[in-house]
């Protein structure tokens, strides 16, 4: 491919969109400098391998010629296509909702695998929203006592008719990751991979990412043609794994839920 053609990289710049709910592990916090890393590498696909809310894919200013969104929850893959291609229905579907304790416990409670794709988004929305921390695998109902009620139809509808016009045109995929690199991987890509934290790996229900695939996928990532960008947090088995690759410290203050009571944590940006 002749890299001399500058044609091939130029981005439509794009407004930013909020993502539609919390999600743990979303970069809220270190977005803006993820955004504009990835900006500064020439690129014509953008990649995301752990799209999870979308924290970092809907925070861009620009957009290049191919966008691909990927995750193996089916949830998150469910959702963002019913929003892409029907959110009409699905805003009906959620237009008189109201947030409840009880309304949140009844749809935990429920196996999403019984359901038609349009009442499992908006489960998904539902729960995500009300969920202490954005929590994935072992939600609570979120107490709030600081702001308005967070399942607020007037706020929730204008975000997903935000997140459907910025979809317009992406590739949405559900395949493993070690499915997905290979299947998109070429000169002229950009990966952005948001793994789960190390020691943090059961955050996103059972059989998602254990801790063996972290060995594997800097394997895959070190054979790359195209470019990648990831982010996780700092711990020395991190660093020893992804070792060869340039890694980029970051100190960030996140609170959980929303609280007064925060903390700094330390988190690395590694690319090739």
């Amino acid at each position: 491919m002749p890299q001399s053609d500058s044609t091939l990289f130029q981005h439509e710049q794009v407004k930013p969109v909020r993502p539609m709910a919390p999600y743990i592990g979303g970069k809220k916090v270190l977005a803006r400098r993820l955004c504009e890393r990835i900006a500064q590498v020439p690129h014509m696909t953008y990649a995301e391998v752990f799209v999870g809310m979308g924290g970092v894919f809907f925070r861009r200013e620009q957009r290049p010629k191919a966008e691909v969104i990927n995750d193996w929850s089916e949830d998150v893959s469910t959702f963002f296509r019913v929003v892409q291609r029907h959110y009409v229905p699905f805003i009906e579907m959620i237009r008189w909702q109201v947030t409840s304790r009880a309304g949140f416990e009844k749809l935990a409670r429920q196996d999403p695998g019984t359901l038609t794709d349009l009442e499992r988004s908006a489960r998904f929305l539902y729960l995500q929203r009300l969920a202490f921390g954005g929590q994935v695998a072992r939600r609570t109902f979120g107490v709030v006592t600081t702001s308005p009620a967070r399942f607020d139809v007037s706020k929730v509808v204008p975000m997903i008719e935000a997140a459907h016009e910025r979809l317009s045109g992406v590739v949405m995929e559900r395949l493993p990751w070690q499915d997905f690199l290979p299947r998109y991987d070429r000169e002229g890509t950009l990966f952005y991979l948001d793994p789960p934290y190390y020691l943090s790996e059961g955050d996103y229900g059972r059989d998602m990412f254990d801790r063996g695939q972290f060995e594997a996928l800097a394997e895959q990532l070190r054979s790359l043609r195209g470019r990648f960008i990831l982010s996780i947090n700092d711990h020395p088995e991190v660093r020893r794994i992804f070792a060869g690759f340039d890694m980029e410290e970051a100190r960030v203050r996140y609170s959980v839920g929303g609280g007064q009571n925060s903390q700094i944590a330390g988190e690395l940006i590694i690319s090739n």
